[in-house]
């Protein structure tokens, strides 16, 4: 149909003459094409190639979702104990999975299920949520509740906790409204009284106000660099309805609360004391969303916050295994460390029992740990780099000599 003549080429595909406003091109012999026509191709070819990528993104992410038991066995290797938080966890990221992949066709909407996880301080919370992130595909930020003010305040808006999600992803909204946030120290936000503020407490319960739309799904215009506000800062919006948030705290004290609806001080003749006692000493197992909202949660954030789990203290056992079993391990970090410098690094057995005892005492839990045996290698570090010596032994005559020397005097603690 194309052919050459005084006016030019024709368009094989839609008849049209060559022109200023619209030039034909010859593509080979035989085959002419106007702009139109190859702007209309090139639309057609990108959104092919589009769907096609987003399908077999679709089949691969449905093949590659780890099964909670899979999701847990990774967990096990940096986390030590803690298995009801860790099937919790696994659980709630695998449905997260489900949900975001699932083939809208009938009328059935799968809620999220927000977590919240309540332990003592040094016991796995943020430890659970940064392995997570290595093992997902979808964008994954922690984000730290303390620095969160109501609007119009010092310091942040509600809002700018989702550009660390959106930095996460290179600001890929689509992406970012899959992905998951960990929201830690939510004990800090709690109100100053289980009673409604007559006042403003803008970093407590104003706060949690402010998290209801975010935890339940809503459109919400974040600030692309986080920090405050203002009229002239372009926003971008992010619906939240797909985003999964883990909430952690320590919640100092709830022990108390929890005692105290539990009736654990028991008066009379033949109560059982190793009992009772063997409850004290774990409490937050008990924990109950009430005990949450005499701690200060407003009844709003806990309903929104389904999936309750409590973390275990940690006992000797498990503070000796997390010394040197974990990938992640305290003792292997150091030796990592010293093999830099072409020295091997071994621990005794009763030098990391001597250091368990000083964690206990203390009762910092894994964090404790780490401080003890930087407290106690810190000589060593110094010196060693500079010394011609192939290997290193840390013996418990070591750690004593330098736990004294750093005045870790034997202190007693009243619980």
């Amino acid at each position: 149909m194309a052919s050459d003549n005084k006016s030019g080429l024709i368009c094989s595909m839609c008849g049209s003459r060559s022109s200023a406003s619209q030039p034909v091109v010859r593509v080979f012999e035989g085959l002419n094409l106007c702009t139109d026509c190859i702007a209309f191709i090139d639309n057609a070819r990108d959104t092919q190639l589009k769907q096609q990528k987003t399908s077999k993104k679709g089949e691969k992410t449905k093949n590659s979702i780890p099964k909670p038991q899979e999701i847990k066995k990774f967990l096990d290797q940096y986390v030590i104990g803690q298995d009801s938080a860790k099937k919790y966890l696994s659980v709630a990221v695998y449905n997260h999975y489900k949900r975001i992949n699932q083939n809208i066709d009938d009328d059935v909407d799968i809620e999220k299920s927000n977590i919240i996880m309540v332990g003592p301080t040094g016991t796995g919370k943020t430890l659970l949520a940064k392995s997570i992130a290595k093992l997902l595909d979808v964008p994954f930020t922690i984000v730290d509740a303390t620095v969160l003010t109501e609007a119009g305040y010092v310091g942040e808006d509600i809002e700018s906790l989702l550009t660390r999600l959106l930095q996460a992803c290179d600001y890929d909204v689509e992406k970012a409204q899959r992905g998951i946030v960990f929201i830690d120290e939510i004990d800090k936000i709690a109100r100053k009284s289980d009673n409604p503020s007559i006042t403003r407490d803008v970093s407590g319960e104003g706060v949690q106000q402010g998290l209801l739309k975010l935890l339940e799904g809503s459109v919400v215009l974040v600030p692309p660099n986080g920090g405050r506000k203002h009229p002239e800062q372009k926003m971008i919006a992010v619906d939240t309805k797909n985003i999964l948030f883990i909430c952690g705290g320590a919640f100092d004290g709830i022990e108390r609360k929890i005692a105290s609806r539990l009736n654990t001080h028991v008066v009379g003749y033949g109560h059982d004391e190793s009992g009772r006692k063997k409850k004290r000493e774990n409490l937050m197992k008990y924990v109950l969303p009430m005990d949450l909202k005499s701690f200060g949660l407003i009844p709003e954030i806990i309903g929104r916050l389904p999936i309750l789990t409590s973390l275990d203290p940690l006992d000797k056992e498990a503070l000796r295994r997390i010394l040197t079993e974990p990938k992640n391990a305290i003792t292997r970090q150091y030796k990592k460390l010293f093999e830099l410098d072409g020295v091997d690094l071994e621990f005794t057995e009763e030098a990391l029992d001597l250091i368990v005892d000083k964690a206990v005492e203390f009762k910092l839990g894994a964090r404790g740990l780490r401080s003890i045996v930087e407290t106690v290698m810190i000589d060593a570090m110094f010196d060693v780099p500079s010394i011609k010596t192939k290997k290193f032994v840390v013996d418990a005559e070591f750690v004593k000599e330098q736990l004294e020397k750093a005045h870790f005097e034997k202190t007693t603690i009243k619980d």
